[in-house]
């Protein structure tokens, strides 16, 4: 095994984070195989269609479109400084027979673009499975703890009571709506076909000597071949990098639904009432050997920032684009788009991980309650004390009073709530402590948060389950 160079930089998008599957999709292999595959359909095509093409020249082309002599297309670009046409010499070099009709009237766009597109396809549908895990894991949990009720935040400060199952259909929703969009985007995706130079499929209108139909046929058959739904009806010698734009904006919706979860399991971490995953063996931190940090979720934040800023590379190279086409493109969509992916399904596969494995600690969860449930719990013993003949706007003041005090209590001194006590003692209540406290069971206070949660679950989330079951069972991977 030779030696690691430690002196080369090594993005963390092709050992630390993603997938074998998504670094795969964007691999020089997967790559220079799809472009073969095209030369090999494009040559099928125009033979069905009359041109002189043989079937021996075809099966050469078949035999060797797996098997690609890299040195000799690495050799070829290097003295030609042209990639396609380096791999186009060096597939000749291979079929000396179908050399003569290798890449027929194409430009380079019909096998990059091509490529780029059903890459992108690929990798749409590799995200939506993973998207549709995360649901899973969260439905369980959500169903799980539907019942369960917590405290709940607004500006993160203490507001109206949920359960820990209904906040999770938050995060379910969020994720729906990223499957939709990647679904749409998915099922839409069109091949550029054989266009030309600039679009106007000039080189294949000639060749089938001003045979419309046939140039046609020829765009529809080669989106047939490889199996892609239709051509995109008018392009200049690229498709319109706006789909480039669009994806970015697609894939930036995992981010956005990926950093929400995980700052809220930060928040839930640092409270003590939720925390992700720990291993038996994992540190925390190099000083305190007691911590046990969200790690993971900071890691997707982290990523999820960099997914997002990526739409910006999307538009800008979008808006840049020269009349039919200029080549700024081209180093740009190399890095934003293959990032785009990869840092997406890193996100994800974290998000299964964690989201598979989090830690719920009922006992803290119920703590935190009680000790602001006597603030909230105020308006249910006003409606009492008002039914037992009190005055409701003297009883409004009373509690007014007796709430600040008992805030001032747990602020300044950092004693207990004793809101309760308080209004107990005051007889214009008129109700005991042990009467207040059964006021105040926290499952009261929930309003319909179990309701809205099953039927979330059963009426929205099943049928996408269900319409996926033969992709479901990833968990998701922390490679460090």
């Amino acid at each position: 095994m030779a030696n690691k160079d430690y002196r080369e930089y090594i993005s963390p998008l092709s050992q630390r984070y993603p997938s074998k599957e998504m670094q795969y999709l964007f691999s020089q292999e997967k790559k220079f195989r799809t472009w073969r595959r095209l030369w090999v359909v494009l040559a099928e095509a125009q033979k069905e269609l009359g041109l002189p093409i043989t079937q021996e020249q075809i099966e050469e082309l078949i035999q060797y479109r797996e098997e690609i002599n890299y040195p000799v297309a690495e050799e070829k670009e290097r003295q030609i400084r042209h990639d396609v046409m380096a791999h186009v010499y060096a597939y000749g070099v291979q079929c000396p027979l179908a050399k003569p009709i290798l890449h027929w009237g194409a430009t380079s766009c019909y096998v990059g673009d091509n490529t780029d597109l059903l890459i992108m396809k690929e990798g749409l549908d590799l995200l939506v499975g993973k998207l549709v895990n995360v649901v899973d894991h969260l439905s369980r949990f959500a169903l799980e703890y539907r019942d369960l009720p917590t405290l709940g935040f607004t500006h993160f400060q203490p507001a109206q009571p949920v359960t820990v199952g209904k906040r999770a259909t938050l995060w379910i929703q969020d994720l729906v709506m990223d499957i939709e969009d990647l679904e749409a985007m998915r099922d839409g995706l069109l091949l550029l076909g054989s266009k030309g130079t600039t679009g106007t499929q000039a080189s294949f209108y000639e060749l089938f000597q001003g045979d419309e139909e046939k140039v046609l046929q020829l765009d529809c058959l080669i989106a047939e071949k490889m199996g892609m739904p239709g051509v995109i009806p008018v392009s200049g010698q690229t498709y319109s990098r706006k789909i480039d734009a669009k994806v970015l904006q697609a894939l930036s919706g995992i981010a956005m639904s990926g950093h929400k979860f995980a700052n809220d399991i930060r928040l839930l971490s640092h409270l003590k009432e939720i925390e992700e995953p720990f291993e038996e063996e994992q540190v925390g931190s190099s000083a305190m050997a007691y911590k046990r940090n969200p790690m993971r979720a900071e890691r997707m934040t982290g990523l999820a920032r960099h997914l997002m800023t990526l739409t910006m590379d999307g538009q800008g190279t979008a808006s840049s684009q020269w009349l039919e086409r200029t080549l700024d493109d081209s180093s740009n969509k190399r890095i934003s788009m293959s990032e785009g992916f990869l840092t997406a399904d890193a996100i994800l596969e974290l998000y299964m991980n964690v989201a598979s494995g989090l830690v719920v600690y009922p006992k803290v969860i119920e703590k935190h309650l009680q000790e602001e449930l006597p603030f909230m719990a105020t308006e249910n013993l006003l409606m009492e004390a008002v039914k037992k003949g009190g005055d409701r706007q003297e009883l409004h003041e009373g509690i007014r009073i007796h709430s600040m005090a008992a805030a001032k209590v747990v602020k300044e001194q950092g004693g207990e709530n004793d809101l309760l006590d308080r209004l107990a003692q005051d007889p214009a209540f008129g109700m005991s402590r042990e009467e207040m406290i059964r006021l105040m069971a926290p499952e009261n206070f929930v309003g319909m948060a179990p309701q809205q949660t099953r039927r979330y679950i059963e009426e929205q989330v099943m049928p996408l389950l269900k319409k996926y079951e033969d992709r479901l069972g990833q968990r998701g991977q922390v490679k460090v």
